[in-house]
C-alpha cells in the first residue's frame, strides 16, 4: 500500500510571548501574557499562565518550546525543593537561576527554551535573571523576552528607572505588556503578573478588555 507521507516535510514549530521583569524599591515584577501558539497561525490556548513558582518567593517565565520549557521547570522545582530541605533555609534566587542554567546548558541540543527567573531573597533582596537558549546567565534590574519584546524595547528603555514604587513598577509591566500583545500576533489573551517582596507574593491578572489601549485596535 502506497504510503503518502513519505515523501512529506515536517516543518519546524516557532511559538510567541512577551514576558518581563522589572526590579522596583523593594521587591520585582514578572509578567507576561496568557497565548500559546503554534507557527504564529494556530492559537492552542488564550489562557495559559507562563509564569511558574518555582519555590516561595521564586518565579519564572518561559519562552520557547512549551514542552520543553515545562519539562526543564518541573525538574528545577523537584532540585530546588530538595536544596531546601538539605540547607534548612530557603533557597537563593541566584540558585533557582542557576538550576534553570545547567539544565538548560546541559541539553542545549535538544531544548529550545528560555528563562527569565525573578525573586526575593534576604541576602540580596529583589533580583532578575536571565536564562537564554544554550543556558547563557546574566542579571538585569529589568529584562524581557519572547517574539513581542521586540515591539517594546524602546518603551521599556524610555520608561523604565530603578527605585519604582511598587504601584510605578505595576503599570510599567502592564503598559509593557498591552503593547507587545496589540503589536505581535503570537502574543495577547490576558496580563499575567506577580509581585514578589519580602513580605510575600502577590497575584495580578488583568483581563484583555482592561488593558491600556494605545492606539486603535
Amino acid at each position: 500500500m502506497e504510503k503518502h507521507y513519505s515523501d512529506s516535510q515536517v516543518k519546524g514549530v516557532s511559538t510567541g510571548t512577551t514576558i518581563l521583569a522589572a526590579i522596583f524599591d523593594g521587591g520585582v515584577v514578572i509578567g507576561s501574557d496568557s497565548r500559546a501558539s503554534m507557527g504564529g497561525e494556530y492559537v492552542s490556548s488564550k489562557t495559559i499562565n507562563k509564569v511558574i513558582q518555582v519555590h516561595d518567593r521564586i518565579f519564572c517565565c518561559m519562552a520557547g518550546s512549551l514542552a520543553d520549557a515545562q519539562a526543564v521547570i518541573k525538574t528545577a522545582k523537584f532540585q530546588l525543593s530538595f536544596h531546601s530541605v538539605q540547607m534548612e533555609d530557603p533557597p537563593l534566587v541566584i540558585a533557582a537561576a542557576s538550576v534553570l542554567k545547567d539544565l538548560c546548558f546541559k541539553n542545549k541540543e535538544e531544548l529550545q527554551a528560555g528563562f527569565i527567573t525573578a525573586g526575593w531573597d534576604k541576602k540580596k533582596g529583589p533580583q532578575v535573571y536571565v536564562v537564554s537558549l544554550g543556558g547563557m546567565l546574566i542579571s538585569q534590574p529589568v529584562t524581557l523576552g519572547g517574539s513581542g519584546s521586540t515591539f517594546i524595547y524602546g518603551y521599556v528603555d524610555a520608561k523604565y528607572k530603578p527605585n519604582m514604587t511598587r504601584e510605578e513598577c505595576l503599570q510599567f509591566a502592564t503598559n509593557a505588556l498591552a503593547l507587545a500583545m496589540g503589536r505581535d500576533n503570537v502574543s495577547g489573551g490576558v496580563a499575567h503578573l506577580v509581585v514578589i517582596t519580602e513580605k510575600g507574593v502577590e497575584h495580578v491578572v488583568v483581563p484583555g478588555d482592561k488593558l491600556p489601549r494605545f492606539h486603535d485596535e
